[in-house]
């Protein structure tokens, strides 16, 4: 048998949330790292089904496994999940660089942290737009 609460641990105060904090951007970067690691899954999804639908294909298995797959990934819809994907990876990278920095010891007062996480957003920002914007210019990518 469980025992009640004290009283004591009844009325203990709750961690910080996010209602309770004034927003600022360390904190979205941080939301967003969490978000783009997560969506970084759904992009090991759809490469594991690129690769399955090329063996499926080479093996014989299903020979339009492989047009199938390419039919969706060069369709509007999704060369906007592609875009997503990108921009969460490199997103996440910039995020990831940010935390190395910190490692380091560097980058923690509050206009550092400030600035840092300016630049990890605009930077996966700008990489993103980069990378799409050489696909479509060596006409790996067309609409």
């Amino acid at each position: 048998m469980s025992k009640p609460p004290s009283t004591e641990a009844a009325y203990r105060p709750l961690s910080p949330h996010l209602q309770v904090w004034k927003f600022h951007i360390t904190m979205f970067t941080s939301i967003l790292h969490r978000a783009t690691g997560i969506a970084s899954v759904v992009g090991a999804v759809m490469v594991a089904a690129w690769l399955l639908a090329i063996g499926l294909t080479a093996s014989g298995h299903c020979p339009e496994a492989y047009t199938l797959f390419l039919s969706f990934a060069a369709s509007p819809f999704g060369l906007f999940v592609w875009f997503g994907l990108t921009l969460a990876g490199f997103i996440h990278l910039t995020g990831g660089l940010r935390h190395l920095i910190w490692d380091m010891g560097l980058g923690f007062k509050i206009s550092s942290a400030n600035a840092l996480a300016w630049w990890s957003l605009l930077g996966g920002i700008a990489l993103t737009l980069a990378f799409w914007a050489v696909l479509f210019a060596t006409g790996k990518v067309v609409l």
